[in-house]
């Protein structure tokens, strides 16, 4: 009778387990998003599809309108990939949750079989301290003391059998747990790159307005824009390569001032701004790795501000934040990656047009002529292979 009960809560236990394993399964899900959901796409081919349709716009003529175009499927991407982001953790807390629950059910039934195997191994290790004489006086006759022997032996053996089976539930019992715990964090990375999307996503929404709010959606005003940026650019790259014209002006201090910034439209600015660069040898580096934190207004569209360094700011803070270093949302947007793909210097601008040297170094008084004349300020910094470029500036 014993054996019968024993074999019953196994079984039963060992299914909990088999179903455990298995029942917890995803199918393939089709995209909620209308133009994905029409095409009854699944989330990777929705993806796909946005990312698709954004690089088939980006190779046609550059236009305001085909601009807007590919901010508003950059800004339904990011869009899905939140909703998708969402969905995936809901399932997964679901999951997570069913699975607390069977793994506190299935160790609470295995402890209770661990006990209950542990009194046989007792029992067991009891009767087996009998002595096969006492067995053969005890018994009726040979054939009695064969039987009871040989059952003897079965018990024994099968108790260990059901011992190690039982230990071999608990090892899977446990490998299923790590699965579950990596599926927490699993959630754990899910949650924060959600947050990286909406952020992604307030930075595409913020481009697209600026962008709107400059060109006033006048595609002639969109072309100026892009001819004045191009232009910038290729009188930045001059400056660095040295094709600028310079004279020495004077040695100067930190702190300084060495020049003014141009309070109106410029060349190839549309507007007063600071275009700082900072310069090893003749390679453009991170300005932020330079400068220390000060205030600051964000008019960038999300660029990354991380200031690390020391310096004190060419402006007087706070600071009006426009561009930031590298791969900045105007790049990603499409309108300055129209042009380049990684941006070398800080767009900023302050309340004062007045510009401080950075450093001790010597200045020179610069320009560069690319259809109209771009003026800037150069500041060798003293004993370092560092310069720095002030551009858009008159110097003083």
């Amino acid at each position: 009778m014993f054996f019968k009960k024993f074999f019953a809560i196994f079984f039963v236990l060992l299914s909990g387990i088999l179903f455990f394993l298995f029942s917890l399964t995803s199918n393939a899900q089709t995209s909620t998003l209308p133009e994905c959901k029409e095409k009854g796409l699944t989330p990777q081919e929705c993806i796909d599809y946005f990312s698709n349709k954004i690089s088939e716009l980006r190779s046609q003529e550059t236009t305001l309108s085909n601009q807007i175009a590919i901010m508003n499927n950059q800004i339904k991407l990011t869009e899905y990939r939140i909703e998708a982001t969402e969905e995936e953790i809901t399932n997964l807390t679901l999951d997570i949750d069913t699975a607390s629950k069977k793994i506190g059910g299935l160790e609470k039934s295995l402890n209770e079989l661990i006990v209950v195997l542990m009194n046989r191994v007792v029992a067991t290790y009891e009767i087996g301290t009998i002595q096969p004489l006492q067995i053969l006086l005890t018994s009726t006759d040979a054939s009695d003391f064969l039987s009871r022997l040989n059952y003897l032996k079965r018990a024994q053996a099968h108790d260990k059998r059901l011992i190690y089976e039982t230990q071999q539930a608990k090892i899977d019992y446990t490998n299923q747990k790590e699965i579950y715990e990596d599926k927490k964090k699993k959630v754990e990375q899910l949650k924060t790159q959600l947050v990286t999307y909406s952020s992604q996503l307030d930075k595409e929404k913020q481009a697209k307005q600026i962008l709107l709010n400059e060109t006033r959606g006048n595609e002639a005003s969109y072309q100026r824009l892009l001819a004045q940026a191009r232009a910038e650019f290729l009188a930045i790259q001059g400056i660095i390569a040295g094709k600028g014209t310079e004279e020495e002006v004077r040695e100067v201090k930190k702190g300084d001032v060495v020049a003014s910034i141009i309070p109106s439209a410029s060349c190839n600015s549309s507007g007063p701004h600071l275009h700082f660069t900072v310069l090893e040898g003749s390679n453009a580096v991170n300005p932020f790795s330079k400068l220390k934190d000060v205030a600051y207004t964000d008019r960038s569209g999300g660029d990354s501000w991380s200031p690390s360094g020391s310096w004190d700011w060419p402006l007087s803070p706070p600071i009006q934040f426009n561009q930031g270093y590298g791969v900045t949302t105007c790049v990603k947007s499409g309108f300055c990656g129209n042009i380049y793909n990684s941006h070398n210097g800080l767009d900023i601008s302050s309340s004062s047009y007045t510009v401080y040297a950075v450093a001790d170094g010597v200045m020179y008084r610069g320009s560069y002529s690319v259809g109209c004349a771009l003026p800037y300020v150069r500041v060798k910094h003293k004993d370092s292979n560092i310069d720095t470029l002030y551009l858009h500036t008159y110097s003083n």
